[in-house]
């Protein structure tokens, strides 16, 4: 990881590499609340995790659920490593071509319109009932409105024609 990346990125890295090795959760550092006072606001994260340009692991919030968000990142970030149900925990072995990216979304407003989503700009979250999900913008492979919401109906477990509450966001990205 270098030196150059965002502080956030950096305490990300800090909590995996910490969790992984010696099985516990690290406390947000003071020094980068100096560094970066937004990291005591509060705000949903996600922590996305690639290795070898493939998606390794990938968690996060739409509301925040910690004090500040710094502690957000770092919870996120052990549970991108530990907790994706779609990937096995990552290994000690697997740190060193780790790609972190750490997303803070702003908040979430509901859509009534499709012709107000972006995917390259707008994130969105699609819910029915007690079945939602989450999708990120400018994800790679997704193109149009159409295959985002296609997208996020397929993770939610609904199909095209179950009806849906749905909201958009913006992130700021962090690499």
């Amino acid at each position: 990881m270098s030196e150059s990346s965002h502080p956030l990125v950096r305490l990300a890295e800090q909590a995996i590499t910490t969790y992984i090795r010696e099985r516990y959760s690290i406390e947000p550092p003071e020094g980068l609340f100096v560094e970066m006072p937004a990291a005591r606001n509060r705000a949903g994260v996600f922590v996305c995790l690639k290795q070898h340009g493939q998606l390794r692991g990938c968690l996060g919030t739409t509301e925040p659920a910690h004090p500040t968000l710094a502690a957000e990142v770092i919870h996120n970030a052990v549970g991108a490593a530990t907790r994706d149900p779609r990937f096995p925990p990552l290994e000690e072995s697997e740190l060193g071509g780790l790609l972190i990216s750490v997303d803070v979304l702003g908040q979430s407003e509901p859509v009534q319109d499709l012709a107000a989503l972006d995917p390259r700009r707008y994130g969105i979250i699609v819910r029915s009932g007690d079945r939602h999900s989450v999708l990120l913008p400018d994800i790679e492979g997704i193109e149009s409105v159409d295959e985002q919401l296609a997208t996020a109906r397929q993770k939610a477990g609904l199909g095209a024609d179950d009806p849906v509450d749905l909201f958009r966001f913006e992130v700021t990205r962090y690499y």
